[in-house]
Formats: structure tokens, sequence, C-alpha cells
């Protein structure tokens, strides 16, 4: 069984998510509480994507946020670093462009794409200010960042229970539907360990995105920051 730590070795991390390529979705539904269907609705709301624009949707894993913006029409470009997930997104989802790729070097030029997207992945990188440079980097001047990651719930007692459930209930679940439940203990400690609404936000600033915002859904559960990159 494979998991990393919080230190977050790139080799570890892309071992373990080759380890539960297999059922990520599952992965998704037990730590969101089965909302990540609801909350990718309102992603791409929020990125209103349309044909011919251009989307980068980094840590893409098998391509579950990629697909509803591929529908939409936009060009999309679904990246990853693990081979495993790229080798069941490739199988499930064979009409999208998957390309292998860390997020702290992007296999692309400078000013490519109109949005940047990243989903319950930034979290996972080495150096999350490093990743937040280099997708500015390749989004073109006036285009966006979407970030969708998990947060602090913004009601105390709220907190509170989503917390216990991450770090009790839900390696217990996992012990009996996963067959590497000891990654579900890493993706837990890392919610815990990740930066609230507003540090995130300031760390967009500090690292070139211009008016970083962000909405909550589920009360805080998980947040959505956008950022715009200066023309």
């Amino acid at each position: 069984m494979s998991r990393a730590d919080l230190g977050k070795d790139p080799e570890a991390v892309a071992t373990m998510f080759d380890a539960v390529a297999r059922r990520y979705d599952l992965v998704n539904d037990l730590l969101s509480l089965g909302r990540t269907k609801a909350w990718r609705k309102k992603v791409v709301k929020i990125i209103k994507p349309s044909s011919g624009m251009k989307i980068l949707d980094i840590a893409a894993g098998p391509g579950s946020s990629s697909e509803p913006l591929h529908k939409a029409g936009a060009d999309v470009i679904s990246l990853d670093f693990s081979d495993g997930m790229l080798e069941q997104g490739r199988k499930a989802r064979p009409y999208l462009k998957f390309v292998k790729g860390d997020a702290l070097k992007l296999p692309f030029g400078d000013n490519e794409f109109d949005v940047t997207t990243i989903s319950f992945g930034l979290r996972n990188t080495k150096d999350y200010e490093a990743a937040l440079r280099e997708a500015l980097r390749v989004t073109k001047e006036g285009g966006r960042m979407v970030i969708v990651e998990f947060s602090t719930p913004s009601v105390s007692l709220f907190r509170k229970i989503y917390m216990n459930y991450l770090m009790k209930s839900l390696p217990k679940i996992a012990r009996k539907t996963s067959s590497n439940p000891v990654a579900y203990e890493y993706l837990a400690e890392s919610i815990r360990a990740w930066p609230d609404q507003g540090e995130l936000a300031r760390k967009m600033s500090a690292n070139g995105w211009k008016d970083p915002t962000w909405i909550n859904l589920t009360g805080g559960v998980v947040a959505v920051h956008t950022g715009t990159k200066r023309s």
C-alpha cells in the first residue's frame, strides 16, 4: 500500500495516485460528502467555457473535471503527472487530450491559455506557490486561473464535524472500500494542513494574480478561488 506524506515528494505523490486511479471518482465522493458533481456544475458556471476557449486543466486525473469543459466546446488539455491517472483517463474518456506533465514545470509556452484551472490538486504539489507562478506564465494576459480546493468550513461547529469526519470516519470507510486505504490518511492530513481561504488568496496575489477572490461551496468545505493575469 502506498501513501505520500506532507513533505509531498513528487514521486511518492504520483505513486500514491497511481494506486487510487481506478477508483479516483470514489475517492473524491468520499472526501466531498457526495457533493463532487454539484461542485463541478458550479465551477463550470464560473469558468464559462465556450467554443474555441483554450483551457489547461492541471492535475486533471482521469478527466472528470475536464469533461464538462470539453462538452461545452472548449479546447481542453487534461494534464497530470500520474501514469495511472492518465491511463485510466484515456480508457474512460478517449475523446479528451491527455498530457503528462508537472504543475511545477508545465510543458507549454508563455501566454497559451485563456483559463488555467486545477481541481483538488494544488495542495498536492511540492511547492504550491511555484505552481501558482507557473500557471500564471502559461495563461494569456487578461486570462484567469480557477482553483477548486478543499478549504476551511466557515462555521465553527460544522468545521469540527467535518474535520472529525476526515480524520476519524474517512479512514475507517477507506479500509472497507479501498485497495489503498492509507492514501486517504494522507489526503485527510493534507486537507487539514491546507491554508484557509484568505491565506490562499493572499498567496495568489503575492505570486502575480490580480484581484483574487473566492466563493465557498458547502459551507467552505470547498472554496473556488479565481484570479486574473494582468494585461
